[in-house]
């Protein structure tokens, strides 16, 4: 046994490395002929760095159903991850580590996907070579990360469609469709810290995977040990094909397309945007297609360069005002009307917008999908697209945790509102649905057809996908695109935007006129944090005592129902099931609502409350009714927060 051996083994023996770390350690060590690992390991070895092996080691990185995700940046960067640092503070390597986002876990990764895929395409009976496209974001190790997943994929026999430079994740899902490709890989993290990298799968109808696909390619990634493959004879091969303007343009020809009445933007001249990708890759696409759309505009110069630090924001996530902050230092200073952000793979878009007094106000995300759901109902309508006889056919797709307020637009237009699970998989999955229930002749064409084509074909023999979206920033206008989208929810919004200026309105004030009609709705969002493996363990408690132990009050007001999506089996307005998740959502007598659910990326547990006021069947609330029904709304949801936290206490002793 050698010393680097001898010391691993003394300190799983006194309990500071993990058997599991050990294991897998001694296994890197032994597959790979990297000298950044082995240089790596010996010095966090030699520095007793315990903590930080363990956090490296412990196990390898899960590939779940929406791919990998992790640290690609250590706690403690070695002087071999280190080498000559970039400009931007980038070490020459990723971390090392069977737990982390590096060369190991993403070769692993590819190779398993494109043995699914492989298998899937021969059983299909398609001819050639099936194919996948990749693309990246800003991050640190992207464009490294891509580019080894498109060898990969090459050697192993499988055609690669590499973009020549960062692109956003709704663009990745296009032009999966666009291609006819069989699989789509995207090398982000979406919002995370810096230190983040990921790998995100997407199958051949352009949507993140879902079963039986997800399984499929799960088993075949973690059942690989190494990251070593054979590679196949030069003419098995695949070929890789750069995609640069061209594909940025078959893209950006059919976000026109999301323009319902172009003549809005073309006459209301005064209204001006101020637009940030947050160093990400949103301006690529949103910037010309402002430039198309003839619109005003101006940007964030600091943040429009790509920089995997985010060096201007805490988070790069639109969600958070702090990330918009510089956005609206802008708009103050230039008068703008409107303040767009997108997180940097852009498929996720925050709002803040001038209000009657002319101050800055954030939208939240339930705000921003309403006054989209509530415009293009009314559009669609007034242009005779959505009529009486036809809006059955015609669907909003939310999720359950998403406002009920989207619900009512829907049903009070005689359309239906589908509710799925959290995620845009789940969108992308109904969307699909639609298009298969289509006659077998037209599928075979359908990618190709125009917009008023499609929607003619879904109106007359399936159904009219109007608009979409969940609670955290995230929308969708239309089916060519499988994911969340925010390079069209950009554009769409835009035209909300002009609509509301055209009639001498703030987005408040609009947004005050869709209460009017339908009904104050309110929502509050709230966690618990619970760090570690104790935390886990707490989040666990919680949630079984909820299952076990429902309140039968909450805030004084009776429970009336409990759905516990966990164990119980519910099917949606289409009659299709609802996967199982660990989520629960209670019933109030007072009308308010909670679900509960634990985060899936995140050490917290949250809670989602509802409370609304409605106006009489028939009427609308007047200004002053309104006004004076916000304060009591909101404070009843601060009020059933309050009451959550200290149950939850209580439950956890």
């Amino acid at each position: 046994m050698n010393d680097l051996s001898s010391r691993i083994q003394k300190a799983v023996e006194s309990g500071n490395l993990r058997e599991s770390s050990a294991r897998n350690l001694q296994l890197m060590l032994a597959s790979s002929t990297d000298t950044t690992v082995h240089e790596s390991i010996s010095e966090l070895v030699a520095g007793s760095a315990w903590a930080e092996l363990n956090d490296r080691f412990f196990r390898k990185l899960a590939f779940g159903t929406g791919g990998l995700r992790g640290r690609t940046v250590g706690k403690r960067v070695t002087r071999a991850e280190l080498g000559v640092e970039s400009a931007l503070g980038c070490p020459e390597r990723p971390c090392v580590g069977t737990n982390a986002m590096n060369f190991f876990n993403v070769s692993r990764a590819t190779q398993g996907l494109v043995a699914y895929v492989r298998e899937y395409h021969a059983k299909s009976g398609l001819p050639g070579r099936p194919a996948i496209v990749v693309a990246h974001d800003t991050r640190f190790f992207s464009s490294e990360f891509s580019a080894l997943a498109a060898k990969v994929a090459s050697d192993n026999g499988v055609d690669v469609f590499l973009f020549e430079g960062p692109r956003s994740t709704p663009q990745l899902s296009f032009t999966v469709r666009e291609q006819n490709a069989q699989a789509g890989v995207v090398i982000t993290a979406s919002h995370n810290p810096s230190h983040d990298n990921g790998y995100k799968v997407y199958f051949d109808e352009g949507a993140q995977v879902v079963e039986p696909h997800a399984t499929g390619i799960i088993d075949r990634v973690n059942a690989l040990e190494s990251d070593h493959y054979t590679l196949l004879p030069e003419a098995q091969r695949g070929v890789i094909k750069i995609l640069g303007r061209a594909a940025d343009d078959a893209y950006m020809a059919r976000l026109k397309t999301l323009i319902l009445d172009p003549s809005l933007l073309a006459t209301v001249h005064d209204l001006k945007f101020v637009y940030t990708s947050i160093h990400g890759t949103g301006g690529t696409i949103i910037r010309p297609m402002f430039d198309k759309l003839g619109l005003r505009y101006s940007t964030v110069p600091e943040q429009e360069v790509a920089d995997g630090r985010f060096p201007t924001v805490k988070s790069p996530n639109p969600e958070n005002a702090e990330a918009l902050s510089m956005a609206i230092a802008k708009a103050n200073a230039e008068g703008a009307d409107v303040v767009i952000a997108t997180d940097p793979d852009c498929d996720r878009m925050g709002v803040a917008v001038r209000n009657k007094a002319g101050e800055i106000e954030l939208l939240t995300g339930n705000e921003i999908g309403s006054l989209t759901a509530y415009y293009r109902v009314n559009k669609l309508k007034e242009q005779g697209v959505i009529t009486p006889e036809n809006a059955a056919r015609c669907v909003l797709i939310k999720t359950f945790v998403t406002t009920d307020l989207q619900k009512e637009i829907a049903l009070r237009n005689g359309l239906r509102c589908v509710e799925t699970l959290t995620g845009f998989k789940y969108i992308g999955a109904k969307l699909g649905k639609y298009e298969r229930a289509l006659p077998a002749e037209v599928r075979v064409k359908y990618r190709q057809l125009s917009e008023a084509e499609t929607r003619k074909l879904r109106m007359e023999h399936s159904s009219y996908y109007v608009c979409g979206g969940e609670e955290s920033y995230g929308y969708s206008a239309a089916d060519f695109i499988r994911d969340k989208d925010g390079n069209g929810a950009a554009i769409v919004f835009a035209e909300v935007a002009a609509y509301a200026k055209s009639r001498g309105l703030t987005l408040p004030e609009l947004l005050d006129e869709v209460y009017s009609q339908y009904g104050f709705y309110k929502e509050k969002n709230g966690s618990l944090t619970f760090e570690g493996a104790e935390g886990a363990a707490q989040i666990g408690k919680l949630v079984a005592s909820y299952a076990a132990h429902p309140p039968a009050q909450a805030d004084g007001s009776a429970v009336i129902s409990l759905r516990n999506f966990a164990n119980e089996s519910f099917v949606d307005v289409e009659g299709d099931e609802i996967p199982k998740e660990n989520m629960l959502i209670l019933e109030l007598a007072d009308g308010r609502r909670v679900a509960v659910r634990p985060s899936g990326t995140e050490p917290k547990i949250k809670f989602y409350m509802y409370a609304n006021e409605k106006p009489p069947s028939g009427s609308a609330f007047g200004a002053e009714t309104l006004a004076a029904l916000k304060p009591k709304v909101c404070a009843s949801l601060e009020s059933l927060w309050a009451w959550i936290q200290q149950d939850a206490a209580q439950r956890l002793g």
